[in-house]
C-alpha cells in the first residue's frame, strides 16, 4: 500500500507526552483510533507532518516544538478581570478551568491563575502552550 499523503483520511493511535515523560493524552484507551484528513489542518501541524509518508503498521516517535504545537505561551493572554464579573455563587480556585464569553460572544476555556477579592487573573493560553510535545504515533489505516 502507498504511504499516507495529503488528502488521505487516516486512522492513528497516539500517545502524547511532556518533557518529563508524563502522558497528557492518548488514543490507546479509546474505542477507536483518531481519524482525520492529512493536510486539512485538523490536527497540530507537527503531528500532521509526522504522519505524512507513514505506511499502515508503521510507528514513529516525533518531537513537536511548542511553536508547531499549541504555540508559545503569551503573556498578553493572561488578563485581569473584575471579580464582580463572576457570579458570587460560583466558587473558584486557582488552577480551575472555566469557560468565559469573549466580547464577540464566543465561549473559550481559560485557566484561573489567581483570585483576590477584587480581581481574577485568567490565562487564555491553551494549557499546553509553551510546551514541547512528544508523540508516539502508529498508522492504523488509510481509509
Amino acid at each position: 500500500m502507498a504511504p499516507a499523503k495529503s488528502g488521505d483520511k487516516v486512522k492513528v493511535h497516539y500517545t502524547g507526552t511532556l518533557a518529563d515523560g508524563s502522558v497528557f493524552d492518548s488514543s490507546r484507551n479509546r474505542d477507536e483510533p483518531l481519524e482525520f484528513e492529512l493536510g486539512a489542518g485538523a490536527v497540530l501541524a507537527g503531528f500532521d507532518q509526522a504522519v505524512q509518508g507513514l505506511e499502515v503498521g508503521d510507528s514513529k516517535t516525533t518531537n513537536i516544538p511548542a511553536d508547531q504545537a499549541y504555540g508559545l505561551h503569551r503573556d498578553d493572554m493572561v488578563v485581569q478581570v473584575d471579580r464582580k464579573e463572576v457570579p458570587a455563587d460560583i466558587e473558584l480556585k486557582s488552577g480551575d478551568r472555566i469557560a468565559v464569553n469573549t466580547q464577540s460572544g464566543k465561549r473559550v476555556p481559560v485557566t484561573v491563575v489567581e483570585i483576590t477579592e477584587q480581581e481574577l487573573k485568567l490565562d487564555l493560553n491553551h494549557p499546553l502552550a509553551g510546551k514541547d510535545l512528544t508523540f508516539e504515533i502508529e498508522l492504523m489505516e488509510i481509509v
